[in-house]
């Protein structure tokens, strides 16, 4: 009659435990980000949207209050001045960004000298933060400190660049900041696309008689759409995080000039003692992010199922 050897069993139950061991321990160790995500993350964004229905002022309360704190955003001169800027800074940030990493990064293509040290140089201002870059735009731009005044001293006494004492030029003088900032790392992602690009299609195009800009417009560009696409999703990221460089660089000023939904949040969110008004504030931020992002990317999945399916 034959017998099972029991030391032949172990060594496959201990492989057995180690397997499930190896399985399960990736599992716990995320679990505690998991949780601090939930809470830190969903948790507070949740508590905000709620605290947006109710008549919270200096304390949050549970106090429910339906859209009533929506219906006061929607009659403050300062909540539409916020959008308004915000459209103007949005637009123009992204687009420039779009078209300044585009052409700098088209340059840096043509196999130059030392595209190392120029892709270092544009990316360097990335690396800073934005209220390293705000105080040094302020100071750029202060009439009696910058630009303004190094010309004079020059002999152009009549020279004029004061825009971010000028409630109506204000706004642009952050998105030149901003620009600053960021059109080296669009540039980056654009140049890692076309580096990506097989050089034949370009020969073939050549060959048959297509000039380098017609190649560009309508070969190199269009196949660049997925690297437009997450520049797009970033730069809108970024554009949300100008809160810094805006307190750093205007603080909101001149008046109300340069300030945009998330200063219009923080100062009646924090410093008026107005909780419900702020949080409906930023719960209307949260949508409209929602509504611009979620298009693209749901544009962006079919595309990609299309082209795998078909």
């Amino acid at each position: 009659m034959a017998t099972t050897d029991p030391g032949a069993i172990q060594p496959s139950r201990r492989f057995e435990l180690a397997a499930w061991l190896d399985r399960l321990l990736p599992k716990i160790t995320l679990i505690p980000t998991l949780i601090a995500v939930g809470v830190f993350v969903y948790g507070f964004v949740a508590w905000t949207i709620w605290l947006s229905f109710t008549k919270s002022t200096l304390l949050p309360t549970n106090n429910f209050g339906g859209l009533v704190e929506y219906k006061a955003l929607f009659t403050l001169d300062t909540w539409w001045v916020s959008l308004a800027n915000l459209a103007i800074f949005g637009l123009l940030y992204i687009v420039i960004c779009l078209a300044l990493g585009l052409f700098l990064a088209i340059l840096l293509d043509q196999k130059i000298r030392a595209v190392g040290l120029f892709r270092t140089f544009y990316l360097y201002p990335m690396a800073l933060s934005m209220v390293v870059t705000g105080v040094v735009w302020k100071w750029i731009l202060n009439p009696g400190l910058g630009i303004q005044h190094v010309v004079r001293s020059l002999g152009w006494s009549h020279f004029t660049f004061n825009w971010l004492i000028k409630p109506d030029m204000a706004i642009y003088a952050v998105v030149v900041a901003a620009v600053w900032q960021a059109s080296g790392f669009v540039m980056t992602l654009f140049l890692a696309g076309l580096r990506n690009i097989d050089d034949s299609i370009i020969k073939a195009a050549q060959l048959d008689g297509a000039s380098l800009p017609r190649v560009y417009l309508s070969i190199i560009i269009p196949t660049l759409r997925p690297v437009v696409f997450s520049a797009v999703i970033l730069l809108v990221a970024l554009a949300i995080k100008s809160f810094a460089l805006i307190i750093a660089m205007t603080g909101g000023g001149p008046g109300y000039s340069t300030w945009l939904p998330a200063i219009f949040m923080y100062n009646f969110g924090f410093n008026r003692g107005q909780i419900g008004l702020g949080a409906a504030a930023a719960t209307l931020m949260m949508v409209a992010i929602g509504l611009v992002i979620l298009p693209m990317l749901i544009s962006e999945l079919r595309e990609k199922r299309e082209a795998r399916n078909g």
